[in-house]
């Protein structure tokens, strides 16, 4: 028959799209390397993110000095160095004939603006304190500079080797954030927020070159998307792998290789000394007991990751074994809570940070301390919520956090450092620290830090972070374990030609440009075909009424967000922020003023394409919009697409097989297909199509500068997965409707002068029966554009539905508000489209449409 003709045509077309086309096999010249956590900004100057110096530290910026993989300090910008024998005055004579990727020189000027940047009243830099020894910078002629301190300092040279203490160019200093320039191997290419960070060798580089062409790092949290990422190899390496519990799995798989080594980072429950009961040390003594960190690392690492008493790494020389000092005791936990006036224990909040680990640990630690009466409320943060609230305002009591960096021991030191501790003993033991020389004596005074700190229980020591990597195996050279926690792949290459095919990542098209200008020519278009069929003076109408939906919904829309809940700075900053941060922010976002003022000016910006600036990125909302868009927008399509070509056929078919066998199975299916999440789809469609054919990247998004066929292939397993359960609402739809139009006089009438069954039902039937099916399409297209947030995580896609719960999430309420409009512009649109459709497919409504 002919409807299992059309189905069987379908199907067919389908699977061709399935079966895909196989590319050229290419020199593998590009890496592509996955992370956790993508930066907040790209300036490792002007904050406190790892995931900053991960990306852009030794690729694109570099120090005076480095830490090579034994954690010895080695020249880098600055050839030698001299140090007094006071320890007051390092002379440090610089590397001739380097150049900033904007072409500025590098010289002694150079040094004197980046460090006193560094050090300056306004200076956000993490190691402002540590680089405030820094008295004078000296120019002595343009290859030779002197650092003259106020006092002795022997760990300013490894504080030199971190990213806080890179050189910048001062012409890029106001764009850094964004568009970072540095003297280093790689230069910056792109950014799409949400999905990945591209790097390009800088052939003009002082050293000798990378032997990679291209390094893109993407941004993956989730553990099963990681997991199917690197097993389908649509990323060569993961550096810090987030699923301990897959490595078994992955050791078996001879494509890959598996890297379990130390890191630098000690995992702590970081507790606020400053108030409350936590600021009794013998309630965080309690804490100490009531923590059993054997337990803590089998949970959320698997058993990978080594226990610790204090803030030091085991494989330190000096490193003092400290975890007999605080046994899980919770009988002793519970006697001092009682010492310290708490016998019932208290409630406090734990503020955890997006990482695997950090979550896992948090969730086992609050369990624990719930047994001894401490009941924590775990509030889960993004990556800027945590830097701004935990690290920045202090605004916390419990949080567990890796700290990475080397030698990190000096934050204790710091009594505005986060955690808020102070010791006049433990300053005195760093002050002689910072004076001593001689390596025996350094020993000595190291160990003692290390007890102080246990003995005052300042935090709680969990474990240090074990390195997990998992990488392709044919790739060699590659910087695995280092002590600055920074991914270097300056000396990485590929032993062997790119198998995959894939050329996403070597190959630039302009098919996203020749999209955009087939898709505004389709709107015109569609417009003239518009204004020709209905006149000027329908349209005029409609668009009045759009209009004035728009202008109700953007007042409400800006009462929601910017009047109801007080100060939108000061919510986004939080109830504790510092006041004099509430009047910066509220004068960068244009929030001053009166509300009518305000409202006024974001209407005539949003006329303008002025969405406001993301207080999250520091970046134009209207720019983050567009780059999503490119993602969710023929996601959304290509989704609602797929559901009519696969939905209203087995809809049809199921009414013209009424009460038979066909329409009984058809209809059980799609009653599965409605009651089973597309998310659950959509890891069957990765563990078929990707993990076991390998037709399709398990996920992410190459860009249309990529190629057509790449950003086609990126997307077709998400749009899969959107569209079978939409598929099968709108079977079930166009079955129960065309079973009401086969009951009619004219379907009889038709079938009376000799039409067969299907003919009448396609002739007939199927337009007279699209009303309830427009109506839904109407109401789907908005939900696939903004609600499929899950599948964008599942298939790790900047969409965005993901933008909307980062900018939620992180309180980034001018993103909220601009994506929020689009939205309701987008629902507006769709229903004005779906009653021009209205008119244009049933006969008892044109006339109607022609008055």
């Amino acid at each position: 028959m002919k409807f299992s003709k059309v189905l069987g045509a379908i199907l067919a077309a389908c699977t061709l799209v399935l079966l895909g086309v196989a590319g050229p096999v290419l020199a593998k010249d590009s890496l592509t390397l996955a992370l956790q956590l993508e930066p907040p900004n790209l300036d490792p100057t002007s904050g406190a993110a790892v995931a900053t110096d991960e990306v852009v530290y030794a690729n694109i910026f570099e120090g005076l000095v480095r830490l090579d993989r034994d954690g010895a300090i080695k020249p880098l910008l600055a050839t030698y160095w001299e140090v007094t024998p006071d320890g007051l005055t390092y002379t440090f004579h610089l590397r001739e004939g380097v150049r900033f990727q904007d072409g500025t020189p590098f010289d002694a000027g150079i040094v004197k603006f980046s460090l006193e940047r560094a050090i300056a009243p306004t200076s956000v830099n993490v190691q402002k304190q540590a680089l405030s020894v820094i008295r004078r910078v000296e120019i002595v002629d343009p290859l030779t500079v002197k650092l003259h301190l106020a006092q002795a300092d022997s760990n300013l040279l490894y504080v030199l080797a971190w990213g806080d203490a890179v050189m910048v160019s001062p012409r890029s200093v106001p764009t850094l954030a964004t568009t970072p320039v540095g003297t280093g191997p790689f230069r910056f290419s792109s950014w799409r927020r949400g999905d990945a960070v591209a790097l390009t060798r800088n052939d003009a580089y002082w050293g000798p070159p990378a032997k990679l062409r291209r390094v893109v790092f993407k941004f993956i949290a989730d553990p099963a998307a990681a997991f199917a990422a690197i097993r389908t190899h649509d990323v060569d390496a993961f550096p810090d792998y987030p699923a301990p519990e897959n490595l078994a799995q992955l050791r078996a798989d001879p494509s890959l290789k598996v890297v379990s080594a130390s890191s630098e980072g000690e995992v702590i429950l970081a507790i606020n000394n400053r108030n409350g009961p936590l600021a009794d040390v013998r309630v965080r003594q309690a804490i100490q007991h009531a923590l059993d960190r054997r337990a803590i690392i089998d949970g959320a690492m698997y058993g990978y990751g080594t226990p610790i008493g204090s803030h030091f790494p085991p494989q330190n020389a000096s490193y003092v074994d400290l975890t007999g000092l605080y046994p899980h005791d919770v009988a002793k936990a519970k006697a001092l809570l009682a010492q310290a006036g708490y016998p019932n224990g208290f409630s406090l909040p734990m503020k955890l940070p997006p990482p695997n680990y950090a979550r896992r640990s948090g969730e086992i630690a609050a369990s624990q301390l719930a047994a001894v009466g401490i009941k924590v409320r775990i509030e889960n943060l993004e990556w800027a919520q945590w830097l701004d609230q935990v690290f920045g305002r202090h605004a916390f009591d419990l949080t567990v956090v890796s700290h990475a960096e080397p030698m990190d021991y000096d934050i204790y030191d710091r009594p505005d450092y986060y955690f808020g501790y102070r010791s006049a003993e433990f300053h005195g033991l760093m002050r002689t620290l910072k004076a001593t020389a001689d390596e025996g004596q350094r020993t000595i005074i190291l160990q003692r830090i290390q007890r102080q700190i246990a003995d005052d229980a300042v935090n709680g020591f969990l474990f240090q972070f074990p390195r997990l990597g998992v990488f392709d195996a044919r790739l060699k050279d590659f910087w695995v374990n280092s002590p600055t926690l920074t991914v270097d792949p300056r000396t990485a290459y590929f032993d062997g030609p790119d198998a995959t095919g894939d050329t996403s990542a070597i190959t630039t098209s302009r098919a996203g440009d020749i999209l955009g200008v087939l898709a505004g020519l389709a709107v015109a278009a569609g417009l003239i075909a518009l204004l020709v069929r209905f006149g000027a003076a329908y349209l005029g109408g409609r668009a009045a009424i759009m209009a004035l939906t728009l202008l109700a919904a953007s007042l409400v829309v800006f009462v929601i967000i910017q009047i109801v809940p007080g100060d939108p700075a000061a919510y986004m900053l939080g109830l504790n922020a510092n006041p004099e941060a509430v009047a910066n922010l509220r004068h960068q976002m244009g929030l001053e003023g009166p509300a009518p003022q305000r409202y006024l000016a974001w209407l005539l910006g949003m006329l303008r394409g002025d969405l406001g600036v993301s207080y999250t990125y520091q970046t134009p909302v209207a720019a983050l919009v567009v780059e999503r868009l490119a993602v969710s927008l023929p996601l959304a399509t290509a989704a609602m697409a797929l559901s009519v070509l696969i939905g209203a056929p087995i809809g049809a078919l199921a009414a013209s097989r009424r009460g038979g066998a066909a329409d009984t199975a058809m209809m059980g299916l799609t009653q599965l297909g409605v009651a089973i999440p597309n998310f659950w789809f959509g890891v069957l469609l990765v563990m078929g199509f990707s993990m076991g054919l390998r037709w399709f990247p398990s996920g992410g998004f190459p860009g249309w500068d990529a190629g057509l066929w790449p950003a086609l292939k990126a997307l077709s397993l998400p749009s899969l997965a959107l569209a079978i359960p939409q598929a099968a609402i709108i079977a079930r739809v166009t079955r129960s409707a065309l079973l009401d139009t086969l009951a009619e006089d004219y379907m009889r009438t038709a079938r009376a002068k000799g039409l067969s069954s299907s003919q009448a039902l396609w002739r007939h039937g199927l337009p007279n029966a699209l009303i309830p099916l427009l109506t839904i399409l109407g109401l789907q297209f908005p939900f696939l554009l903004a609600g499929s947030v899950i599948i964008e995580n599942v298939f790790f896609l900047p969409g965005l539905g993901r933008l909307v719960l980062q900018a939620i999430t992180q309180r980034d309420l001018i993103v909220v508000q601009g994506v929020v409009m689009l939205l309701i512009f987008a629902v507006v649109a769709t229903t004005f489209l779906v009653d021009v459709a209205y008119v244009l497919v049933d006969p008892r409504l044109r006339g109607r449409g022609r008055s």
